[in-house]
Protein backbone atom coordinates (compact mmCIF):
# COMPACT_ATOMS: atom_id res chain seq x y z
CA UNK A 1 0.00 0.00 0.00
CA UNK A 2 1.43 3.45 -1.10
CA UNK A 3 1.69 5.96 1.82
CA UNK A 4 1.77 9.42 1.22
CA UNK A 5 2.70 12.27 4.06
CA UNK A 6 0.35 14.79 3.25
CA UNK A 7 2.04 17.20 5.17
CA UNK A 8 5.74 16.21 3.83
CA UNK A 9 4.37 17.09 0.26
CA UNK A 10 2.77 20.45 1.56
CA UNK A 11 5.91 21.66 2.92
CA UNK A 12 8.04 21.09 -0.20
CA UNK A 13 5.47 22.35 -2.17
CA UNK A 14 5.54 25.65 0.32
CA UNK A 15 9.68 25.59 0.16
CA UNK A 16 9.13 25.14 -3.63
CA UNK A 17 7.04 28.41 -4.14
CA UNK A 18 8.83 30.15 -1.81
CA UNK A 19 11.97 29.74 -3.53
CA UNK A 20 10.44 30.23 -7.56
CA UNK A 21 8.77 33.70 -6.13
CA UNK A 22 12.29 34.97 -4.63
CA UNK A 23 14.12 33.97 -7.92
CA UNK A 24 11.69 35.85 -10.07
CA UNK A 25 11.83 38.91 -7.42
CA UNK A 26 16.02 38.31 -7.80
CA UNK A 27 14.97 38.76 -12.11
CA UNK A 28 13.29 41.48 -11.88
CA UNK A 29 14.88 43.36 -9.51
CA UNK A 30 12.03 43.33 -7.19
CA UNK A 31 11.73 44.47 -3.40
CA UNK A 32 10.10 41.80 -1.76
CA UNK A 33 8.43 41.87 1.91
CA UNK A 34 9.26 38.68 3.38
CA UNK A 35 5.51 38.39 5.48
CA UNK A 36 4.02 38.63 1.95
CA UNK A 37 6.26 36.09 0.07
CA UNK A 38 5.37 33.41 2.87
CA UNK A 39 1.67 34.11 2.80
CA UNK A 40 2.38 33.95 -1.13
CA UNK A 41 4.08 30.26 -0.94
CA UNK A 42 1.19 29.73 1.35
CA UNK A 43 -1.61 30.13 -0.09
CA UNK A 44 -0.10 28.17 -3.38
CA UNK A 45 0.90 25.05 -1.45
CA UNK A 46 -2.86 24.91 0.08
CA UNK A 47 -3.65 23.61 -3.63
CA UNK A 48 -1.44 20.21 -2.53
CA UNK A 49 -4.03 19.97 -0.21
CA UNK A 50 -6.88 19.49 -2.59
CA UNK A 51 -5.62 16.78 -4.45
CA UNK A 52 -6.89 14.75 -1.17
CA UNK A 53 -10.13 15.64 -1.00
CA UNK A 54 -13.27 15.15 -3.54
CA UNK A 55 -12.53 18.89 -5.25
CA UNK A 56 -9.19 16.83 -6.14
CA UNK A 57 -10.20 17.23 -10.12
CA UNK A 58 -9.94 20.55 -9.67
CA UNK A 59 -6.30 21.02 -9.15
CA UNK A 60 -5.81 19.57 -12.60
CA UNK A 61 -7.32 22.12 -14.42
CA UNK A 62 -5.80 24.27 -16.69
CA UNK A 63 -8.12 27.66 -15.55
CA UNK A 64 -7.73 26.19 -11.76
CA UNK A 65 -3.87 26.31 -11.90
CA UNK A 66 -3.77 29.52 -13.90
CA UNK A 67 -5.89 31.43 -11.73
CA UNK A 68 -4.22 30.33 -8.63
CA UNK A 69 -0.75 31.49 -10.09
CA UNK A 70 -2.18 35.03 -10.57
CA UNK A 71 -3.12 35.03 -7.18
CA UNK A 72 0.06 33.67 -5.73
CA UNK A 73 2.04 36.66 -7.42
CA UNK A 74 -0.58 39.18 -6.86
CA UNK A 75 -0.35 38.65 -2.95
CA UNK A 76 3.99 38.27 -3.35
CA UNK A 77 4.18 41.46 -5.76
CA UNK A 78 0.87 43.52 -5.46
CA UNK A 79 -0.62 44.90 -8.32
CA UNK A 80 0.82 48.65 -9.24
CA UNK A 81 -0.40 48.83 -13.00
CA UNK A 82 -1.14 45.80 -15.37
CA UNK A 83 2.19 45.56 -17.14
CA UNK A 84 4.19 45.51 -13.89
CA UNK A 85 1.72 42.49 -12.64
CA UNK A 86 2.10 41.14 -16.17
CA UNK A 87 5.87 41.14 -16.13
CA UNK A 88 5.59 39.54 -12.35
CA UNK A 89 3.61 36.68 -13.78
CA UNK A 90 5.90 36.05 -16.43
CA UNK A 91 9.18 36.16 -14.31
CA UNK A 92 7.49 33.19 -12.12
CA UNK A 93 6.75 31.01 -15.07
CA UNK A 94 9.78 31.60 -16.57
CA UNK A 95 11.72 31.05 -12.88
CA UNK A 96 9.06 27.62 -12.91
CA UNK A 97 9.65 26.37 -16.63
CA UNK A 98 13.77 27.02 -16.05
CA UNK A 99 14.09 24.94 -12.65
CA UNK A 100 11.04 22.36 -13.81
CA UNK A 101 13.24 21.93 -17.48
CA UNK A 102 16.44 21.62 -15.71
CA UNK A 103 15.24 19.06 -13.12
CA UNK A 104 13.84 16.75 -15.90
CA UNK A 105 16.86 17.29 -17.83
CA UNK A 106 19.38 16.19 -15.11
CA UNK A 107 17.04 13.08 -14.62
CA UNK A 108 17.29 11.90 -17.72
CA UNK A 109 21.06 12.75 -18.20
CA UNK A 110 21.67 10.64 -15.28
CA UNK A 111 19.14 7.69 -16.74
CA UNK A 112 21.75 4.84 -17.71
CA UNK A 113 19.13 1.59 -18.27
CA UNK A 114 17.60 2.17 -22.04
CA UNK A 115 15.70 -0.08 -23.79
CA UNK A 116 16.32 0.14 -28.03
CA UNK A 117 12.93 0.60 -30.04
CA UNK A 118 12.18 0.72 -33.40
CA UNK A 119 11.88 4.51 -33.27
CA UNK A 120 14.35 5.24 -31.15
CA UNK A 121 15.88 4.11 -27.09
CA UNK A 122 13.01 4.92 -24.49
CA UNK A 123 14.23 4.73 -21.27
CA UNK A 124 12.76 2.36 -18.52
CA UNK A 125 11.40 4.46 -15.76
CA UNK A 126 9.89 8.56 -16.54
CA UNK A 127 8.91 8.87 -12.86
CA UNK A 128 10.95 11.38 -10.92
CA UNK A 129 11.44 10.50 -7.21
CA UNK A 130 11.04 13.40 -4.47
CA UNK A 131 14.50 12.46 -3.15
CA UNK A 132 15.54 13.39 -6.62
CA UNK A 133 13.78 16.75 -6.48
CA UNK A 134 14.76 17.53 -3.09
CA UNK A 135 18.01 17.43 -3.90
CA UNK A 136 18.40 19.09 -7.34
CA UNK A 137 15.81 21.78 -6.77
CA UNK A 138 18.06 23.89 -4.81
CA UNK A 139 21.38 23.38 -6.69
CA UNK A 140 19.59 24.63 -9.83
CA UNK A 141 17.89 27.18 -7.63
CA UNK A 142 21.75 28.12 -6.99
CA UNK A 143 22.97 28.14 -10.41
CA UNK A 144 20.17 29.83 -11.71
CA UNK A 145 20.53 32.91 -9.14
CA UNK A 146 24.36 32.71 -9.88
CA UNK A 147 23.51 32.95 -13.68
CA UNK A 148 21.42 35.33 -13.19
CA UNK A 149 23.56 37.81 -11.75
CA UNK A 150 26.30 37.15 -14.55
CA UNK A 151 23.37 38.03 -16.75
CA UNK A 152 22.42 41.37 -15.47
CA UNK A 153 26.26 42.36 -15.21
CA UNK A 154 26.94 41.38 -18.72
CA UNK A 155 24.16 43.38 -19.57
CA UNK A 156 25.02 46.15 -17.49
CA UNK A 157 28.54 46.47 -19.55
CA UNK A 158 26.47 45.74 -22.53
CA UNK A 159 24.47 48.82 -21.87
CA UNK A 160 28.22 50.82 -21.44
CA UNK A 161 29.00 49.86 -24.70
CA UNK A 162 28.97 51.83 -27.68
CA UNK A 163 30.02 51.89 -31.42
CA UNK A 164 33.57 54.32 -31.76
CA UNK A 165 35.29 55.63 -34.79
CA UNK A 166 38.57 57.16 -35.04
CA UNK A 167 40.17 58.53 -37.54
CA UNK A 168 44.01 59.19 -38.00
CA UNK A 169 45.51 60.63 -40.47
CA UNK A 170 42.94 59.61 -43.03
CA UNK A 171 42.28 56.34 -41.76
CA UNK A 172 39.33 54.93 -39.68
CA UNK A 173 39.43 52.57 -37.67
CA UNK A 174 35.92 51.25 -36.19
CA UNK A 175 36.04 50.25 -32.78
CA UNK A 176 33.82 48.91 -29.29
CA UNK A 177 34.07 51.53 -26.26
CA UNK A 178 33.52 50.71 -22.83
CA UNK A 179 32.17 53.95 -21.06
CA UNK A 180 34.22 53.78 -17.86
CA UNK A 181 33.19 56.46 -15.48
CA UNK A 182 36.46 55.10 -13.44
CA UNK A 183 38.42 56.61 -16.33
CA UNK A 184 39.53 59.99 -15.81
CA UNK A 185 43.12 60.32 -17.22
CA UNK A 186 43.59 63.67 -18.44
CA UNK A 187 46.70 65.60 -20.56
CA UNK A 188 48.11 67.46 -17.29
CA UNK A 189 49.03 70.50 -19.62
CA UNK A 190 45.60 71.24 -21.74
CA UNK A 191 43.14 69.01 -19.59
CA UNK A 192 42.34 66.69 -22.35
CA UNK A 193 40.49 63.12 -21.91
CA UNK A 194 42.43 60.19 -23.02
CA UNK A 195 40.83 57.33 -24.18
CA UNK A 196 42.19 54.02 -24.00
CA UNK A 197 42.77 52.02 -26.81
CA UNK A 198 44.33 48.72 -27.62
CA UNK A 199 47.32 49.45 -30.03
CA UNK A 200 46.84 45.88 -32.27
CA UNK A 201 43.68 48.28 -33.82
CA UNK A 202 46.06 50.91 -35.11
CA UNK A 203 49.32 48.58 -35.97
CA UNK A 204 48.13 48.52 -39.86
CA UNK A 205 47.99 52.79 -39.76
CA UNK A 206 51.57 53.69 -37.39
CA UNK A 207 55.24 53.84 -39.02
CA UNK A 208 57.78 50.91 -37.31
CA UNK A 209 59.06 53.75 -35.42
CA UNK A 210 56.14 55.08 -33.76
CA UNK A 211 54.75 51.46 -32.94
CA UNK A 212 58.11 51.00 -31.23
CA UNK A 213 58.06 54.01 -29.33
CA UNK A 214 54.47 53.34 -27.75
CA UNK A 215 55.38 49.76 -26.81
CA UNK A 216 58.83 50.71 -25.01
CA UNK A 217 57.53 54.29 -23.68
CA UNK A 218 60.09 56.10 -24.73
CA UNK A 219 60.62 58.76 -27.22
CA UNK A 220 62.92 57.94 -30.71
CA UNK A 221 64.50 60.43 -32.91
CA UNK A 222 63.47 58.44 -36.04
CA UNK A 223 59.83 59.69 -36.08
CA UNK A 224 58.10 60.72 -39.08
CA UNK A 225 58.08 64.51 -38.79
CA UNK A 226 54.40 64.79 -39.05
CA UNK A 227 53.99 62.37 -36.06
CA UNK A 228 55.72 64.51 -33.55
CA UNK A 229 53.61 67.57 -33.44
CA UNK A 230 51.02 64.73 -32.54
CA UNK A 231 52.54 62.93 -30.25
CA UNK A 232 52.24 63.34 -26.46
CA UNK A 233 53.27 61.62 -23.09
CA UNK A 234 50.87 61.32 -20.32
CA UNK A 235 51.50 60.11 -17.06
CA UNK A 236 49.20 57.76 -15.30
CA UNK A 237 49.11 55.32 -12.44
CA UNK A 238 47.72 52.16 -12.05
CA UNK A 239 46.70 50.41 -8.77
CA UNK A 240 49.83 48.10 -7.77
CA UNK A 241 51.84 50.08 -10.23
CA UNK A 242 54.39 52.42 -9.95
CA UNK A 243 53.42 56.06 -12.21
CA UNK A 244 54.29 55.31 -15.73
CA UNK A 245 53.97 57.31 -19.11
CA UNK A 246 51.33 56.78 -21.44
CA UNK A 247 51.75 57.07 -25.19
CA UNK A 248 49.24 58.98 -26.91
CA UNK A 249 48.28 60.79 -30.09
CA UNK A 250 46.01 63.33 -31.44
CA UNK A 251 43.32 62.03 -33.96
CA UNK A 252 41.72 63.56 -36.79
CA UNK A 253 38.37 62.79 -35.22
CA UNK A 254 36.63 60.76 -32.72
CA UNK A 255 33.10 59.39 -33.26
CA UNK A 256 30.68 57.86 -30.72
CA UNK A 257 26.73 56.45 -31.31
CA UNK A 258 24.15 56.47 -29.40
CA UNK A 259 22.10 53.50 -31.30
CA UNK A 260 20.63 56.99 -32.95
CA UNK A 261 23.43 59.66 -34.72
CA UNK A 262 27.11 60.04 -34.67
CA UNK A 263 28.41 62.71 -32.38
CA UNK A 264 31.87 64.17 -33.57
CA UNK A 265 34.57 64.99 -30.95
CA UNK A 266 37.86 67.44 -31.54
CA UNK A 267 39.05 67.40 -28.35
CA UNK A 268 40.81 63.73 -27.20
CA UNK A 269 43.72 62.14 -26.91
CA UNK A 270 44.19 58.51 -27.68
CA UNK A 271 46.28 56.31 -24.89
CA UNK A 272 47.44 53.00 -26.71
CA UNK A 273 47.72 50.07 -24.56
CA UNK A 274 49.77 47.18 -25.63
CA UNK A 275 47.68 44.18 -24.76
CA UNK A 276 43.64 43.47 -24.55
CA UNK A 277 41.54 45.45 -22.61
CA UNK A 278 38.40 43.15 -22.43
CA UNK A 279 39.31 38.84 -21.73
CA UNK A 280 36.39 37.94 -23.81
CA UNK A 281 36.45 40.81 -26.94
CA UNK A 282 33.25 42.78 -25.64
CA UNK A 283 35.19 45.51 -25.87
CA UNK A 284 38.54 47.33 -27.59
CA UNK A 285 38.93 50.74 -26.28
CA UNK A 286 37.63 52.90 -22.85
CA UNK A 287 35.99 55.68 -23.51
CA UNK A 288 36.29 58.75 -20.72
CA UNK A 289 32.81 59.41 -19.58
CA UNK A 290 33.51 63.06 -19.99
CA UNK A 291 33.70 62.59 -24.25
CA UNK A 292 30.17 61.18 -24.07
CA UNK A 293 28.55 63.53 -21.21
CA UNK A 294 29.69 66.40 -22.38
CA UNK A 295 28.73 65.68 -26.13
CA UNK A 296 25.31 64.90 -24.63
CA UNK A 297 24.66 67.60 -22.23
Amino acid sequence: MLLIYADVVWLLNFCFDAMLLWLAAIMLKRRVRLWRLMLSALFGSLLVLLVFTPFAYMTSHFVTKLGISFVIVWICFGFHRFRFFIENVLAFYFATFMLGGGMVAFHFLLQSEMTPYSSGWLTHSTSISWLFVIIMFPILWLLSKVQMGTIREKKLRFEHVIPVRVTCFGQTVSLQGLVDSGNQLRDPLTNTPVMIVELQSFAHIFPPAVLQMIQKRTYTDDIPSEWVSRIRFVPYRAVGVEQQLLVAIKPDEVQWSDGKQWTSVKKVLIGFYPSSLSVDGEYNCIVHPHIVMSQAS
